[in-house]
């Protein structure tokens, strides 16, 4: 099965033998690249990062421009309409990468699924709608697509981890839009299961705090074996 994301995406390796990955989805306008260098800096022997690009698409919230985006945004706000479509479309194609590397040796509960702002999003919607159990999603300075289907739109895996960080100036996705969506994923998942952060002085970026979060939810839901 070709997989499209996967051709061009960057993949960072640890040292040893790969027993886990980590997919990580980028924000708007943005490419596997940025991410992968972060990534770097909390990098497991045993965790594979793997980096897709999102295609170039004309993006409605910036006039029409062609930029790299996972699906087309009309608004940043709960009640903005949304690309039904696009959302279900990008994620058929981030659990395309799911498949391939349970074909090759890595099972989906030994990946965890992550993105920041548009990317986490995405990896929110893809994990909360996949027939698979993941090992957890990372969703930093974002929130859940189409909320409204949830939770019937859930594939009923209410056992998944879920790290949601946010920086409490973000003034693109406000912090309380993630607040919102903590209290959403409540009915979906376990409310044990979702653990939600903020960072005081933190915009809609990421800082060495966040990541050490991060690293300490991937060290704990995908140990060496």
């Amino acid at each position: 099965m070709s997989v499209p994301l996967l051709a061009e995406a960057v993949t960072v390796s640890g040292g040893e033998k790969q027993t886990a990955a980590v997919i990580f989805l980028h924000g708007l306008g943005d490419s596997g690249h940025g991410w992968a260098d972060t990534l770097t800096g909390i990098q497991l022997p045993h965790v594979k990062f793997i980096c897709p690009h999102a295609p170039p698409i004309p993006v409605t919230l910036n006039m029409k421009s062609m930029m790299p985006a996972w699906f087309d945004l009309m608004g940043l706000s709960p009640d903005s309409p949304e690309d039904e479509s696009g959302i279900k479309k990008a994620a058929e194609s981030i659990k395309a990468i799911i498949e391939h590397e349970a074909k090759n040796g890595i099972p989906p509960n030994r990946i965890i699924l992550g993105g920041f702002s548009q990317g986490g999003a995405l990896s929110l919607y893809t994990a909360l709608t996949c027939q698979h159990q993941l090992a957890g999603v990372v969703a930093l300075s974002c929130w859940l697509p189409l909320h409204r289907s949830f939770p019937s739109a859930s594939s009923g895996n209410k056992n998944l981890p879920i790290l949601q960080c946010h920086g409490e100036i973000d003034v693109m996705i406000p912090v309380q839009f993630g607040a919102m969506t903590a209290e959403k994923l409540k009915y979906i998942v376990n409310p044990q299961m979702i653990s939600f952060k903020t960072y005081p002085g933190l915009s809609h970026s990421s800082c060495p705090q966040e990541m050490a979060a991060v690293k300490e939810f991937i060290e704990k839901h995908l140990p060496r074996i």
